[in-house]
């Protein structure tokens, strides 16, 4: 019986493994937000990056302005994340445009701060399909170019830590029960698509200080102070997230950096769920 082999290949450099050069991420809700941050961090890491949203003039503005700021490609594509004909075609021409896709990050979603006894049965439907019927009609997509090309593919899901916690002091059941299925979606399709050399992560961001919570606190006037006071409150780092501390995080779920991790979170709170 020959002996084991004691010559062993050296393993990557970081800077090697963190790199996204020469792949194409495809990003959801990325026009604006959280999104764009997220976006923007897999450009600054060298992918080509196609953006999906329903703002298509937005997406736009925003993809040409990584493009001149990171010397990358970037792509948008108008679409209703909720709508799978539209969505399967998408992603084809995106496969088709880049070449491949390598990545996929679903930042895509909305929210109603509503009482539970006032939610409209349209209203809590709408934030299913769009929070959670979307992200799976992506990644079904995103997963089938990536087996057809066996790529070593990374789904990256956006969900929240109000999967697992429930917000004060705005309620929103419909988003919260949402954003559990995500997490739930992620274990399961990790699972599922592993032989495939696929992996499925999830981000959970706390409370962020993005353009929209600035102006919907400028909008509730002193109620509007009031709950920001109580969101930092209530995390142990007595702040809000700032957008571009969700950028190393996407960047590392999105890099062969993070090869051995699949079917798992990474809560981005300040630490409020560690209370």
């Amino acid at each position: 019986m020959a002996e084991p082999s004691t010559v062993t290949e050296a393993p990557p450099h970081l800077q090697t493994l963190l790199s996204l050069r020469g792949k194409t991420a495809v990003i959801t809700g990325g026009a604006r937000g959280l999104g764009y941050e997220m976006m923007k961090g897999l450009a600054e890491s060298g992918a080509n990056v196609a953006c999906i949203d329903v703002l298509a003039e937005t997406a736009a503005l925003a993809v040409s302005k990584l493009a001149q700021e990171c010397h990358v490609e970037a792509t948008s594509w108008g679409c209703d994340v909720t709508n799978d004909e539209e969505v399967a075609m998408v992603f084809d021409s995106i496969a088709q445009h880049h070449g491949s896709i390598d990545v996929l990050v679903t930042a895509a979603g909305i929210n109603k701060v509503c009482a539970a006894l006032d939610y409209k049965a349209e209203e809590m439907r709408r934030i299913m399909d769009v929070n959670f019927s979307g992200t799976f009609f992506c990644a079904q997509q995103a997963a089938k170019h990536m087996i057809a090309r066996n790529t070593r593919g990374s789904i990256v899901f956006i969900s929240s830590m109000s999967a697992v916690i429930t917000n004060r002091p705005n309620f929103h059941c419909a988003y919260n029960a949402s954003k559990a299925a995500v997490s739930q979606l992620t274990r399961s399709l990790a699972c599922e698509w592993a032989p495939y050399n696929i992996r499925v992560t999830a981000i959970s961001p706390g409370h962020f200080e993005t353009e929209m919570v600035r102006q919907l606190s400028a909008d509730q006037k002193a109620a509007g102070i009031k709950a920001q006071e109580i969101w930092e409150s209530n995390t142990p780092m007595a702040r809000l997230g700032q957008p571009y501390e969700l950028k190393g995080v996407v960047a590392f779920l999105a890099s062969e950096a993070s090869s051995f991790v699949t079917g798992t979170e990474i809560l981005v709170d300040g630490g409020q769920t560690a209370w």
